[in-house]
């Protein structure tokens, strides 16, 4: 038993360090940015789910990529390599996240409006992004590269 203790410590240290406080940080910007872009572009401008939480991802990424590469994870690699890693990532966390949490919400929500339901998906959808988001960032996108070359 104290074993496996170990190990979840292990687990959870490797997780939630200042390098998580630092990726919620910057996730609070990004956040309060993309959320204003998505409900706006959703409930102001009339335009559908997917383009609306699209668009929030596409600019909110962007200010994510320099924020996090310099400020969170503190990358130095030099190249496209960074940004290719980067932006696929956003990519499959953004279509798992929103892929999922738009079927989840009309089933849960059946009898609510269409706009109801969209509107909880794209909530849903920021939370399951964010999970998928940090881990991929923190171990595939900004992974330390000279460390894996030691």
């Amino acid at each position: 038993m104290s074993d496996l203790k170990e190990k979840l410590k292990s687990f959870l240290l490797l997780f939630f360090d200042k390098t998580f406080l630092k990726f919620i940080l910057v996730g609070v910007v990004n956040t309060l940015f993309g959320t204003a872009i998505m409900f706006g572009f959703y409930n102001l401008l009339h335009l559908s789910y997917w383009i609306s939480s699209a668009a929030n991802y596409f600019f909110a990424s962007i200010l994510s990529y320099f924020l996090n590469k310099h400020f969170t994870f503190k990358n130095t690699e030099k190249g496209k390599g960074t940004l290719i890693r980067f932006a696929l990532e956003i990519s499959v966390c953004y279509l798992i996240a929103y892929g999922a949490a738009k079927p989840l919400a009309r089933l849960v929500l059946s009898g609510a409006s269409k706009t109801v339901r969209e509107n909880v998906a794209m909530l849903v959808g920021m939370g399951l992004f964010v999970i998928l988001n940090y881990i991929g960032q923190r171990f595939f996108a900004f992974a330390d590269k000279r460390a894996e070359d030691k």
